[in-house]
């Protein structure tokens, strides 16, 4: 599927900027009542997709299951403005032996043997893997016209 694309920067410069960043990515998601919700995730970006870690019983599995259409932004806070935002299609699958989970907490812990890092690896076997199919991809830099501001 050809992914639509708009904004200034090319397919190689959106895959570098998520190759590279370690910024949570923003989802959301239309809960069966009808309003959004916005979930943060840590993300990996392998052969065009997103993917990201959640626990079985964590609220977006829910709202997954509601509906797999959703948005998402990958963008710092803070002045420069830049990112990547887009809308695709999620689809989960257990993690099983995926190394996404190490993968993740390497990216963004930068250790294994953390309490943290080894109290989510301990529950691996109820973890599931998000996968998303970007359909649309907008890019933003106002790097440049914002140079004076930061």
């Amino acid at each position: 599927m050809t992914i639509a694309k708009s904004g200034p920067w090319q397919q190689a410069q959106i895959n570098e900027f998520l190759d590279n960043s370690t910024l949570p990515i923003r989802l959301s998601c239309v809960a069966a009542d009808g309003f959004p919700r916005v979930i943060s995730l840590w993300f990996l970006h392998r052969a065009g997709n997103l993917y990201c870690v959640t626990h079985r019983s964590a609220k977006l599995v829910s709202l997954l299951n509601h509906s797999d259409m959703i948005g998402f932004e990958v963008a710092p806070d803070a002045p420069p403005y830049h990112g990547v935002r887009g809308q695709g299609r999620a689809t989960m699958t257990r993690l099983g032996e995926d190394p996404a989970l190490e993968l993740l907490l390497q990216r963004y812990i930068g250790d294994l043997n953390t309490d943290f890092s080894q109290w989510l690896l301990s529950r691996k076997e109820e973890e599931l893997i998000v996968c998303i199919k970007p359909h649309r991809l907008f890019s933003w830099d106002y790097r440049k016209r914002m140079a004076s501001v930061v």
